[in-house]
């Protein structure tokens, strides 16, 4: 595996600062995306938000965007 070296540096003091190898590191960081990668998701039930009177209000995307604020 190829490391930058800036990258490297960082690592290592992250390591040495939790008392731990970069070798012990890098594993736990890979071990943690893998076990989110495999983690099942709930599935979302509909609808999200409940209402009194569904399908009363009728926004096209272009009305949602500009009621809401984006970044």
């Amino acid at each position: 595996m190829d490391i930058p070296d800036l990258t490297y540096r960082k690592l290592k003091s992250k390591a040495a600062a939790e008392g731990s190898s970069v070798k012990n590191l890098i594993l736990r960081s890979v071990e943690r995306e893998l076990d989110v990668l495999k983690a099942p998701r709930a599935p979302i039930k509909l609808p999200i938000v409940r209402s009194r009177r569904p399908g009363c209000l009728r926004l096209t995307n272009e009305q949602m965007y500009d009621a809401i604020p984006f970044p």
